[in-house]
């Protein structure tokens, strides 16, 4: 049985030196959360997330909402295995597939096919399987002989698409989804929406961090709302998302 449990997860990042440098590493981490200082006059900590705790079963599409730098991105991470927790713990049953880092490993001067084998390995895939896959990816991201050069060659839309076709190529147990990724041009969107589409009904739990209600409405069927790193309710999309948009235009009419 597939699941996905979160039990008081907290992630934080200390900053040192912060005197001279805190304001820089801040923005450059962009993680949301609190800052706090202790642990000595040269250390700052953001509190990326703070008891953080969901349980998500098979069948469940979880769509998490909040403005920019409230914590979505870090949950996601969290979930995928890239932070680790300094408190909690995550509990995974089943593959994990994250849609956020298109092309995991990319290598500059590698082939397209070597960063799709290398890539494929990161996302959980066997050298079989990626070899089964390859067709399929050359078709979808039209690049042609391309896949043969370096990827040093391509254009950024290129490498977009290249990375689209082959994350949108697995099987997903677990999908981790931000609504960043991309597809490159237009004459390429409708194609990769429906790719997309096809991906999160393959999948047996679905992670969506959006700020598109249509979005959330239309792929979840319970949401969860983030603040300053801490979920601050979750349950039935549209209880959710009037919580958010009724704490909105509070901020508003407190401005």
């Amino acid at each position: 049985m597939t699941a996905l449990i979160l039990e008081d997860v907290h992630v934080e990042f200390p900053i040192y030196a912060a005197q001279r440098s805190f304001r820089k590493a801040l923005f450059a981490r962009a993680t949301g959360g609190r800052v706090e200082r202790g642990g000595g006059r040269h250390r700052v900590a953001v509190k990326a997330l703070t008891g953080v705790s969901i349980t998500l079963a098979e069948g469940d599409r979880l769509g998490l909402v909040g403005h920019n730098g409230a914590g979505k991105s870090t949950l996601l991470r969290v979930m995928a295995g890239v932070y680790e927790p300094v408190i909690g713990r995550v509990l995974a049953s089943g593959k994990i597939t994250s849609c956020f880092d298109l092309l995991p490993g990319l290598d500059l001067e590698d082939s397209g096919y070597e960063n799709i084998v290398t890539a494929g390995l990161l996302f959980g895939m066997s050298h079989p399987e990626i070899e089964r896959r390859i067709p399929e990816i050359e078709e979808f991201s039209e690049l042609g002989e391309y896949l043969a050069l370096p990827v040093r060659t391509y254009s950024s839309g290129m490498l977009v698409r290249l990375g689209f076709a082959l994350a949108t190529s697995v099987d997903p147990g677990i999908l981790l989804l931000d609504e960043g990724i991309g597809a490159g041009d237009a004459r390429f969107a409708d194609r990769a929406n429906r790719r997309l589409q096809s991906l999160v009904d393959r999948s047996r739990i679905l992670v969506l961090a959006s700020h598109s209600d249509d979005l959330i409405r239309a792929w979840c069927n319970r949401a969860a709302l983030l603040e300053a790193g801490q979920v601050v309710e979750i349950g039935p999309v549209d209880d959710v998302l009037a919580a958010y948009h009724a704490r909105n235009q509070a901020r508003v009419g407190q401005g």
